[in-house]
């Protein structure tokens, strides 16, 4: 019925992103992927627009890819951020180690080699014409991409029809502001996470600008939790009535975006299952960014107070991040290397099967906007555990709760899934029937809604 009532709105969207598969980081990608795949099934004509993307890549019908790696443009970004300034914040355009996941640590680490930096300043080049460089990265030279993709929009809209503009995280926000100011057309922000999430009580006040910047400059905010609604209204001011909630889902047959497998190979699954049960060895995982948001630190100690109880349990830590170093070194110190294993970022076939081989989920994230893994997870009947400070919990019922900081009830609710097989298997069953009514199409037509706001149709 709900597909019924938009199949005669074909919007037309220009949207700006910085991830989608298979260049992804973690979850920004993943529902990137997995909204714009259910809005084109309902009618929707998507012109997604990210730094770098896959060439001659097949996604799905009413939908195109244009990488702003390969748009020709006749500016400088000095020339048009000048422009841009002129209507939006004063700022000046310099590289440095900007990351959205750095700690204020491994910032600090940074600014000699900052300092130095600064006398590179660069005077204004003369109009040039050709293609400006991208990695699509969020390394030492985001800010200056991000000035790019800028330049890259103001190329684009022009040549191309659209009537809403829909930018995903702050990463695109001067371009998203700019093309509206140049075009008239609404804008839609959608915040996956904010820098007060990634940072905690110390932002880079050069992020939290440009994500102010877009939040009041944009028509409706969409974002993925109740709890990133409240943080962006006691943040920045935004006022409530001006954002919309629209929850993330899983692709329950593709419940890994990038995988090069259609479906979920559940025979492969099995053998996989079986082969560990031989071991009779438990694992434990963390599957996500290694930055202080998503808790690290937190799955460690927890992981101390379990081989006090169990001596046949293996921790898995999955992913990439600043903190990977430290967290690898404070392993050896605590003489666990035996019981960890650290696996370094995954993709597709190798998410799929870590989720195979796992007893138990964790995702004991700080502050997490919203957080996919857990989905994922709950396809491949894995019973999770999730921190009460993440907005996944507004949608789950079967999953177990606990703080992040109560490492001893994390302790507790690890120990109580693995000692408990009848109740591991009752909330690996229940998980994966709960999925069956989170939906993307549910949240596709969630986003349709504000579009329908936007342009009175």
């Amino acid at each position: 019925m709900t597909s019924a009532r938009h199949k005669d709105k074909r919007y037309r969207v220009l949207m700006l992103g910085w991830e989608f598969p298979p260049h992804i980081s973690g979850g920004l990608g993943t529902a990137c992927y997995g909204l714009t795949r259910h809005m084109t099934r309902l009618g929707t004509e998507v012109l997604f627009v990210m730094p770098c993307a896959e060439a001659k890549q097949d996604y799905f019908d009413n939908f195109s890819m244009i990488s702003a790696d390969k748009v020709t443009v006749s500016t400088t970004e000095e020339m048009l951020q000048e422009e841009i300034h002129e209507h939006t914040v004063e700022c000046i355009p310099i590289d440095s180690p900007l990351s959205p996941y750095l700690s204020e640590v491994t910032y600090q680490q940074h600014l000699g080699r900052l300092q130095q930096q600064q006398e590179g300043f660069k005077k204004p080049k003369p109009p040039t014409v050709g293609c400006l460089d991208f990695t699509g990265a969020y390394g030492p030279t985001l800010l200056s991409e991000v000035r790019r993709f800028a330049v890259v929009a103001t190329e684009v809209i022009k040549a191309h029809e659209f009537d809403v503009l829909h930018a995903h995280d702050w990463m695109t926000f001067p371009a998203a502001v700019e093309a509206k100011r140049l075009t008239g057309k609404p804008l839609i922000c959608h915040i996956h996470a904010t820098e007060y999430d990634r940072a905690g009580l110390t932002p880079d006040t050069r992020i939290s600008a440009i994500e102010r910047l877009g939040l009041h400059a944009a028509d409706l905010v969409i974002t993925v939790s109740q709890r990133s609604k409240d943080l962006i209204v006691k943040h920045y001011e935004v006022p409530p009535e001006k954002i919309r909630v629209v929850h993330n889902a899983v692709n329950k047959d593709r419940p890994v975006s990038d995988s090069v497998c259609p479906t979920i190979n559940r025979k492969r699954i099995q053998e996989l299952r079986v082969q560990k049960d031989k071991s009779n060895r438990k694992t434990v995982l963390f599957l996500g960014r290694v930055t202080s948001q998503k808790g690290p630190d937190y799955f460690i100690d927890a992981a101390k107070l379990v081989l006090h109880e169990m001596d046949n349990v293996r921790f898995v830590m999955a992913g990439s991040g600043d903190l990977l170093p430290r967290m690898v070194e404070r392993v050896a110190a605590e003489h666990l290397q035996d019981r960890f294993h650290f696996t370094g970022f995954l993709r597709g076939e190798e998410v799929e099967q870590i989720y195979a081989m796992s007893d138990v989920y964790v995702m004991p994230s700080v502050s997490e906007p919203f957080g996919i893994t857990p989905f994922e997870a709950m396809a491949y009947e894995v019973p999770i555990i999730v921190s009460c400070q993440s907005g996944i919990t507004e949608v789950l019922t079967h999953a177990i709760k606990v703080d992040f900081w109560d490492v001893h009830q994390l302790a507790e609710s690890i120990l109580e899934i693995l000692q408990d097989p009848d109740l591991a298997k009752r909330l690996a069953l229940a998980g994966a029937a709960e999925l069956e009514k989170i939906s993307w199409d549910v949240a596709a037509v969630s986003v349709l809604k504000t579009y329908e706001e936007l342009l009175g149709r």
